[in-house]
């Protein structure tokens, strides 16, 4: 990318970084909370360091990766010092796990025992407990990772019981709705989820943080109870899968 394109594509993340923190902190509001919150984390898949780090710049301070590589190859030339925190939010392998267990500080896809007792694994060897969400597949559907709603309490059951884990919340990614109501009524399926689980006080189950909501639909999600968002190109533009 030439000079002159990044100070383009920088002076886009700028405005878009300051229309999106302004629409989440009015759903927050809407949805009788605060607008710190929400948690604003950046989807940032095909997107180079230099832009994620001007994007840092501007405040970001979360950002996840959908794929392990990807995040190797960025990991050394991102502004860890400046306080921000590392994610994983795309379908992870039981084999990609040892690269990134002592990097991340969340990975938000967990959905079964197998990868659960990996993560759990590998944290105790270097002496953490990886904070996790558990990713439910509201949607029921095929193409998408994530647990069935009806399956979440004993894989939690389950869960809970690692020591290198701390269940810290939900993922979930709605399907494609053409009607506002039937996508608010997947995130507030989810949203009920959580109420209900943190109510179990079930130990080493915190729900400290439900995840659901992207560029296309994140205010609905605030509006519906969730507290962090993931965002991408809205943020960033759109995705150069040539990269």
């Amino acid at each position: 990318m030439t000079e002159k394109c990044f100070e383009e594509r920088f002076r886009d993340v700028e405005e878009n970084y300051k229309v999106i923190t302004n629409r989440i902190a009015e759903a927050a509001v809407r949805s009788g909370r605060k607008p710190e919150d929400i948690t604003f984390l950046a989807a940032t898949k095909t997107v180079s360091a230099e832009v994620i780090n001007h994007a840092i710049g501007c405040g970001l301070r979360f950002i996840g990766e959908n794929r392990v590589q990807e995040f190797m190859d960025k990991y050394e030339k991102i502004d860890w010092d400046k306080g921000v925190s590392g994610q994983i939010i795309g379908r992870l392998q039981t084999n990609k796990v040892k690269y990134i267990i002592d990097k991340v500080d969340c990975i938000q896809s967990v959905d079964s025992v197998k990868l659960a007792k990996e993560i759990s694994r590998l944290a105790e060897k270097i002496g953490r407990k990886m904070p996790v969400l558990i990713e439910v597949n509201i949607g029921g559907e095929e193409s998408k990772g994530g647990i069935e709603k009806a399956a979440l309490p004993e894989l939690l059951e389950e869960i809970a019981m690692l020591p290198g884990i701390q269940v810290n919340g939900l993922m979930a990614i709605p399907p494609i709705c053409a009607e506002k109501s039937a996508l608010c009524n997947y995130f507030s399926q989810m949203h009920q989820s959580f109420i209900d689980i943190r109510a179990k006080k079930i130990d080493n189950v915190f729900m400290n943080c439900l995840s659901m909501g992207m560029s296309s639909d994140y205010a609905e999600a605030i509006e519906c109870g969730a507290t962090m968002v993931r965002i991408g190109s809205s943020l960033f533009g759109p995705r150069d899968y040539t990269r």
